[in-house]
């Protein structure tokens, strides 16, 4: 077997367009790369700026190349016999074939296969499969990406790599593949097909690094066998050592592992605090600059604490990132650090777990709604199960449709057997809670300890001592889930998965295995769920009709994204029903009465079934159909809740977007102030609650975040601490913020032509001079807009890149990618740039703030709380959108020097900072930048200056 590995460089995506670069790497029977072919091709045309922006090839580097014919001259003979590769090839395949027609050849006929496929299924965690980033992951050299003889080359690379990984395959793993694509009539079956059959040739060796269970190769053993760090009889290793002896001894290890450690002051004035308050049961609000060295300033005295008083702290994060950073960088060292051994667990909600059981059932059943991308993500875990220890969705890198194939394996309390299931002592959840339970530390999110919260403490495991990182998302966390959140979605999942038509869905394969059960009951029990089918249709129909009914109510905001979430907003008022709200109130209740119906026949359906029949796969459907139920009884009893709008304590909004309209549509009924929730369920119960950001403060005062939270009583009484710690950075010497004195005012979120034209001047200039590496931050996508086409215009003979976020299409993680891969580039943002974006070094050297970040004032929860503050008789600007609007800006404000070696600038183009009676506390609240401000024809130069007088 041959294989030729094919890439074209192209003017366009079109087939109208034409080749200007083919390469073609040749790889033998033996798997040797024997040849790479590469020739120019002139398309007798002028080759597009952005192709040669891309590729770098020029007009003048295929003036005198070959004609198409001559190329496919030699090309042809090269393609006989050979099984075609490419990444992505479906797009150089078509090129190839309009090639051969128009010189005259007879089309390709032969095998075709995807390196795209081959890494997605082999590398099932990579972040991207991008060519560039997955031959930088795999450690491969790739000179000149986007020039098809350098592509070509690292394509077989790649490819090889991945046939090596795949024959290392257990054999019961490519036998599933093999399986799985056999009823697709396609080059990939046929593929794994001839793979299986090799390995089912050779003797069998692989049998020690896997557990093999119900045909499929896992790489964990039965969670049943994990001990705790430490044995009970075991006398413990803190008995004779005092706090600053165990960190005497952790600064001597870290001193031997990294030669280039050394102590800061504010990272130990930050162990001595948290120490102080776990050992004397008080609450700690800690503001900890970037470069305090957070993480490890509250990990190192938590595993103390735990450890000496045999007590688990639990520690809790607020995206998902931090807790997987913890878990791969930080507490690896510490394991090595601590003079002791010790457990720490991460804990997750529940969803991000796979349920083996419904997986094998899924699989089995080949249960796929759309069968291409399903194939896909199931072939993607059936691998991932050799490699994963954790099972958590967070390591796998989905396709479009893997988020809607997780959901229907993903682990979940209603549709769990417990130890009845076969499964149990492989299941990553238990495995999970297992670890949870025999830890010294835990590490688990605030989504997490709200859910335990709402389930009255079943979750989690006990704890008395709790810290809180990324506090200052605590209020907001708190709010979404001690409230309501329900979308679109969450109501048409349920129902279809349990009804999608005859044949599809949880119900009909019930209906299928009882009638060819032969059982008694089996006539009587198939027509109740006939019974249930139209109870199901009239919901969803309702549910429909009320989505519609809804979206039509909806305004639009002037300030947002097209693709974003709340960019219609409408808030309800509560005991205050909005015209053409009784058509609304009916159809929820027909959606009441519907549901009710087939929660209730369901339910008594499933308990006969459950009695009087004995099969293990009917009990894992009846199973997911009892979970199923319970779920819609929720959304059915949710939906009542939030369309009464009686309880004057909630607030109630609508949000959606308008590209998908009423399937966008999120409800939500949140608590106005959860301050006296917070109390009640933390700081009144715990012994202690450390809370820790690099924003916490205002005003060097922590008052605001004290009455958000509930602290006051805390504060009153002795029992809260507080400390903010200095940065360990010269900011006076790493940061220049300016504020261009004479720069014009906008009002609301748009800006008229002269600020738009001033700000993308300014933005042009300043570009050129810091050689781009700048990100600006916008309060509105509106104004993005406005300033994205003239900075790019301004800017476009400079061979600087301007990138819009959602303009240039991709994730934030994509376009910061983008953004630190070509070193001149200008990023413009809004909302979701404004923290937890970190590009440190010199990839990032200026920083513009266009607006200060106020929230606007119309959006239902700032509302509501300005109308609580007015009738305390406080004025809720001062008391709650300056400060919510200063600790955003310290975010902001914080993605500019992320190391000791950062040095940049600020500009902040909103005069309000020196204009305003509240100016002063935006500045006064950062970690002291110097301070210029001038008129902005001065800018330019000073900041040159400024970058040029480098220390």
């Amino acid at each position: 077997m041959k294989f030729a590995v094919l890439d074209f460089e192209t003017t366009g995506t079109q087939s109208a367009d034409d080749i200007i670069q083919v390469g073609l790497a040749l790889i033998d029977h033996d798997f040797s790369i024997s040849s790479v072919y590469s020739s120019y091709v002139n398309p007798h045309k002028p080759i597009p700026e952005f192709i040669t922006g891309l590729t770098g090839i020029t007009d003048e580097d295929v003036q005198d190349a070959p004609e198409l014919d001559d190329m496919m001259m030699e090309l042809v003979p090269l393609l006989d016999d050979v099984v075609l590769v490419g990444h992505n090839v479906a797009f150089d395949f078509n090129f190839l074939q309009n090639a051969l027609d128009r010189c005259g050849y007879l089309p390709f006929s032969g095998r075709i296969l995807d390196t795209m496929d081959f890494l997605k299924i082999v590398f099932p965690s990579l972040g991207s499969y991008a060519l560039g980033n997955v031959t930088a992951e795999l450690g491969f050299g790739h000179d000149r990406p986007h020039q098809a003889d350098s592509d070509a080359l690292a394509t077989a690379e790649v490819f090889l790599k991945c046939l090596d990984e795949l024959k290392e395959l257990p054999l019961i793993t490519l036998q599933r593949l093999s399986d799985l694509f056999a009823e697709e009539d396609s080059d990939l079956g046929w593929f794994f097909d001839g793979l299986r059959e090799e390995k089912e040739r050779e003797p069998i060796h692989d049998l020690d690094g896997h557990t093999f269970y119900r045909q499929l190769a896992l790489k964990v053993e039965d969670w049943t066998e994990l001990a705790p760090a430490r044995g009970e009889e075991d006398e413990n290793p803190l008995a004779d050592l005092s706090f600053g002896q165990y960190m005497e001894q952790v600064h001597d290890n870290l001193r031997d592992m990294l030669p280039q450690y050394e102590e800061r002051e504010a990272q130990n004035r930050m162990f001595d605090s948290v120490m102080q308050a776990l050992d004397e049961d008080k609450h700690l609000l800690i503001e900890a600059g970037t470069g305090t060295g957070k993480s490890l300033g509250y990990l190192l005295p938590s595993i103390y604490s735990s450890v000496k008083n045999g007590q688990k702290v639990m520690i809790s994060t607020h995206t998902i990132n931090l807790q997987e950073q913890l878990r791969e960088r930080d507490i690896p060292l510490l394991t090595k650090v601590v003079p002791f051994a010790f457990r720490a667990a991460v804990f997750k909600g529940r969803g991000h777990y796979l349920c083996l059981r419904k997986f094998e059932l899924k699989i089995n059943r080949r249960d796929f709604v759309t069968p291409k991308e399903d194939l896909m993500t199931a072939a993607q875990m059936i691998v991932w199960l050799t490699q994963t220890e954790h099972g958590d969705d967070e390591e796998l890198n989905f396709g479009s449709r893997g988020g809607d194939f997780w959901e229907t394996v993903a682990s979940d309390s209603d549709s769990c057997l417990g130890r009845a299931c076969p499964w149990f002592k492989k299941c990553f959840y238990h495995r999970a809670r297992h670890e949870a339970g025999i830890a010294d530390v835990v590490i688990t999110n605030h989504s997490k300890l709200f859910t335990d919260v709402k389930a009255s403490h079943q979750l989690l495991p006990a704890y008395e001592q709790l810290v809180i990182d990324e506090a200052h998302h605590l209020e907001d966390v708190a709010g979404k889930h001690l409230g309501l959140h329900m979308k679109y979605f969450t109501f048409v999942h349920g129902l279809t998965r349990l009804f999608k038509d005859s044949k599809n869905g949880q119900l009909p394969s019930l209906r299928q295995q009882i009638q060819g059960s032969g059982h008694e009951k089996a006539v009587e029990w198939t027509s109740t769920i006939d019974d249930m089918y139209p109870s199901v249709i009239d919901a969803k129909e309702a549910w429909d009709q009320m989505s519609e009914l809804m979206f039509g109510l909806l305004p639009e905001r002037s300030d947002a994204s097209p693709g974003e979430a709340g960019q219609f907003v409408m808030r309800f008022k509560a005991k205050n029903h909005p015209k053409g709200w009784d058509k609304l109130a009916a159809l929820e209740n027909q959606i009441y009465v519907s549901l009710g119906e087939v929660v209730r026949k369901g339910d008594r359906l499933i308990s006969e079934v459950k009695e009087d029949y004995d099969d293990y796969s009917a009990e894992s459907l009846t199973t997911d159909i009892s979970g199923l139920l319970k779920d819609l009884n929720t959304v059915r009893e949710n939906l009542r809740f939030f369309t009464r709008l009686d309880d004057e304590n909630t607030v109630y909004w609508v949000e959606a977007n308008g590209q998908y309209r009423s399937k966008s549509l999120q409800l939500y009924a949140v608590p106005v102030d959860v301050s006296k929730q917070l109390k009640e369920t933390f700081f009144d119960k715990k012994k202690s609650v450390v809370l820790t950001s690099a924003t916490l403060s205002v005003d060097k005062s922590f008052q605001y975040m004290i009455e958000q939270l509930g602290l006051q009583e805390a504060a009153d009484t002795g029992r809260l601490m507080t400390t903010q710690l200095p940065s360990p950075f010269n900011y006076r010497e790493q940061a220049l913020l300016v504020i261009p004195r004479d720069f014009p005012s906008v009002k609301g979120s748009v800006g008229d032509a002269n600020f738009v034209s001033m700000l993308a001047e300014s933005l042009a200039e300043t570009a050129i001079v810091t050689q781009g590496r700048m990100l600006v931050l916008f309060t509105s996508y509106r104004m993005l807009r406005q300033v994205y086409e003239p900075l790019k215009a301004a800017l476009e003979n400079s061979d600087i890149q301007v990138l819009g976020q959602g303009v240039d299409g991709g994730s934030r993680t994509k376009l910061t990618r983008r953004f630190q891969e070509k070193r001149a580039s200008v990023l413009l943002g809004t909302s979701s740039f404004w923290e937890g974006v970190d590009i440190p070094g010199e990839a990032l050297s200026c920083l513009a703030i266009v607006r200060l970040p106020f929230q606007p004032p119309n959006h239902p929860l700032v509302e509501a709380k300005s109308e609580l503050l007015q009738q305390q008789k406080k004025n809720p600007f001062m008391k709650l959108s300056v400060p919510q609007a200063v600790i955003r800006f310290k975010q902001g404000f914080g993605r500019l020097v992320r190391t000791g070696r950062d040095r940049g600038i600020v500009i902040v183009y909103d005069t309000r900072v020196i204009e305003s009676y509240y100016g002063k506390h935006f500045l006064y609240s950062l970690p002291g930048p110097k301070m210029e401000h001038m008129p902005t024809g001065q800018m330019v130069p000073r900041i040159e200056e400024w970058l040029h007088n480098k220390q």
